[in-house]
């Protein structure tokens, strides 16, 4: 049963490149296929999550390729919308830097500690869900003004960074106790 959630993970990413080739050869008002992809994406990450944590099958490999999964399909979700002009560029930046520190923070602690990565907290979980929220809005309704939209995406950067600053402080509390 251990492997099956890394499945779902591996699966998660084979669909970021599919979701792409779907937003841009979609030319409808609602970008469906897209739209389709993107949910079945996020409906495998409630899937794995819920199979590792009910059987017990959780993996250090399955701590990389299920935020991974994440991150490459938000980011994706993020560039395509930005290259459409809904959200501006400087969201998918700040997304993206936030992601690199997030994976250079998580491989030094790992190097340091020589431990599995730690569970994704609460605020990450939290930020996870409403960046899915807006993005699907944001695909469906593509005629939202772009002050709404550039509104709510800031939004969902704040919980982000809400997320990024609680990693820090656990990073900082990791450091003090080695």
């Amino acid at each position: 049963m251990k492997v099956v959630p890394n499945l779902l993970s591996l699966f998660r990413i084979f669909l970021v490149p599919v979701f792409i080739v779907a937003y841009f050869t979609d030319h409808g008002e609602i970008k469906l296929y897209a739209i389709i992809i993107y949910a079945v994406a996020a409906g495998s990450d409630i899937l794995d999550g819920y199979i590792a944590r009910k059987y017990k099958a959780s993996t250090n490999l399955g701590r990389v390729l299920d935020p991974l999964g994440d991150k490459l399909m938000l980011v994706s979700v993020m560039v395509c919308i930005t290259i459409d002009g809904i959200i501006p560029i400087w969201a998918v930046l700040i997304a993206a830097v936030k992601e690199i520190l997030l994976a250079i923070g998580g491989y030094v602690m790992y190097r340091i500690s020589k431990e599995p990565m730690p569970a994704a907290n609460i605020l990450g979980k939290l930020s996870t869900v409403y960046f899915f929220i807006i993005c699907m809005v944001l695909m469906i309704f593509r005629s939202i003004p772009n002050h709404i939209a550039t509104a709510m995406i800031s939004v969902a950067i704040l919980v982000m960074l809400l997320a990024l600053a609680s990693y820090v402080r656990n990073y900082i509390n990791f450091m003090k106790s080695r």
